[in-house]
């Protein structure tokens, strides 16, 4: 049974009961702070869920709450439990975007804009290898290899026969474009891409350099949803150094539609299939 808990989802639920039973009391984080004399910082890491839990700091914030139901400490004591798990990914190391892994390995719809290159979820093994050597220029081959190797895992989501992520990709020509490894590499890489796009759960658009201005000219974002309904949409933007994850539900609102906008000036669904077919023979030569 352990080995199905998402300890990134866990201390994401965990948190955001803890914050509800913060508001009820009207209490604020720094007054919670002062009287566990920890830093109010640590209160605020608790409850976004981006810090492991202890079963002591949920019976000492139980307690500063003054929570009478016994089966409710009991339910959170549990949640702190699981929360110090390992998912999957943990077994590769460090890993910089981890927690982003746990949330896409538990999400039920992933929805992606991509200005420069071709999402993770759908990326051969040789494109993802030459785009992360590119990128990171300095990476030892063995971290390379890691790195490949957890984004090739991730894909299983897409290819799971039971319950698979689905995933509505909107690509930038310049993704199409842009040659990472060989033309060769691309032109594996163009053709999974149409392969993948055949499936039924995954929806690939091309947002064509023609359309000019357009809402996604601040970058790459994702979008993403849970079946439980307690858990809200989390937009994810990837950093250099640090990543954003966005909870609130205005902002998650203010992405969707940004998304609706890049879904409507994107070609549509065949359309998308034979642009990107037309470019895979251009690399053909």
């Amino acid at each position: 049974m352990a080995s199905n808990v998402n300890p990134t989802v866990r201390r994401r639920r965990l948190g955001q009961e803890l914050r509800r039973l913060r508001e009820l009391k009207g209490m604020t984080a720094e007054e919670v702070a002062e009287r566990l004399l920890v830093s109010q910082s640590k209160i605020s890491r608790l409850e976004n869920g981006r810090r492991s839990i202890s079963q002591r700091d949920v019976r000492d914030l139980c307690g500063v709450y003054e929570v009478e139901d016994q089966r409710i400490v009991d339910s959170l004591m549990e949640m702190a439990r699981d929360s110090r798990q390992q998912g999957w990914w943990h077994t590769f190391g460090d890993i910089p975007y981890s927690v982003y892994i746990g949330l896409e390995t538990d999400a039920e719809s992933l929805r992606v804009y991509e200005p420069q290159l071709v999402t993770g979820l759908l990326q051969t093994r040789a494109y993802a290898g030459a785009l992360v050597q590119g990128a990171l220029p300095e990476t030892s081959t063995a971290e390379i290899e890691k790195r490949v190797e957890v984004r090739m895992r991730r894909q299983e989501r897409i290819t799971a026969e039971n319950n698979p992520l689905r995933l509505w990709v909107v690509l930038d020509e310049a993704a199409l474009r842009r040659v990472v490894g060989s033309k060769l590499v691309m032109r594996e890489q163009l053709e999974h891409l149409m392969e993948m796009s055949q499936l039924p759960h995954v929806t690939v658009q091309v947002l064509p350099f023609e359309v000019g201005a357009h809402p996604g000219l601040n970058g790459q974002y994702a979008i993403l949803e849970f079946a439980d309904a307690a858990d809200s949409s989390v937009v994810y933007l990837e950093g250099v150094t640090s990543d954003l994850y966005l909870e609130k539900a205005q902002d998650a609102q203010k992405y969707a539609v940004m998304y609706e906008h890049l879904r409507a000036q994107s070609l549509n669904v065949e359309a998308s299939r034979q642009y990107i077919a037309n470019v895979a023979k251009g690399y053909a030569d």
